[in-house]
């Protein structure tokens, strides 16, 4: 299984609400995230299936990707809020998503500690996941073990670069 984990895009500081969870993207971070989208396209990246936290700023992440990847839509699970434990979010995916590939879109410290649970038994690793980062795991299965190799950490910067082309 192919595990592509994305970091949300730049959001506001503040929702006009107050929320965290309500804070959208900016409009730089939109436009952004298009073209990082576009640069995993280029990279010859696909997914079966968007997984996205249900947070605002989140949720118009995995929009973005579902309309240039062409996907119908995508699924929100509430293991992938900041708060959430990433051994339940596999436990999620090991019984309701059968698929290849699959993107996971969600926050920091989350998905570096989703990181180190699957490539280093849980032991911190050192990572800089940016914004509109996106970070590529291998596995040959989750459901006995959570094993992964870290195949790829790609900075926005450089995504956006291969997708302005």
């Amino acid at each position: 299984m192919n595990l592509y984990l994305i970091r949300h895009a730049i959001a506001e500081e503040e929702s006009p609400s107050g929320e965290d969870s309500q804070r959208g993207l900016t409009d730089k971070g939109a436009k952004k995230m298009r073209l990082i989208a576009k640069g995993l396209r280029t990279l010859g990246v696909e997914f079966d299936l968007i997984l996205s936290s249900p947070y605002l700023r989140a949720t118009q992440t995995a929009e973005i990707l579902s309309e240039v990847f062409k996907k119908k839509k995508f699924v929100l699970s509430d293991h992938l809020i900041p708060a959430g434990d990433p051994n339940l979010l596999i436990a999620e995916i090991n019984e309701k998503h059968t698929v290849d590939s699959l993107a996971i879109v969600g926050h920091e410290p989350y998905l570096s500690t989703l990181v180190s649970l699957l490539t280093a038994d849980g032991a911190p690793v050192e990572m800089t996941f940016k914004k509109g980062g996106v970070c590529y795991l291998s596995t040959d299965d989750l459901h006995h073990t959570h094993k992964a190799t870290l195949e790829w950490l790609l900075t926005p910067g450089v995504l956006v670069e291969i997708g302005d082309h």
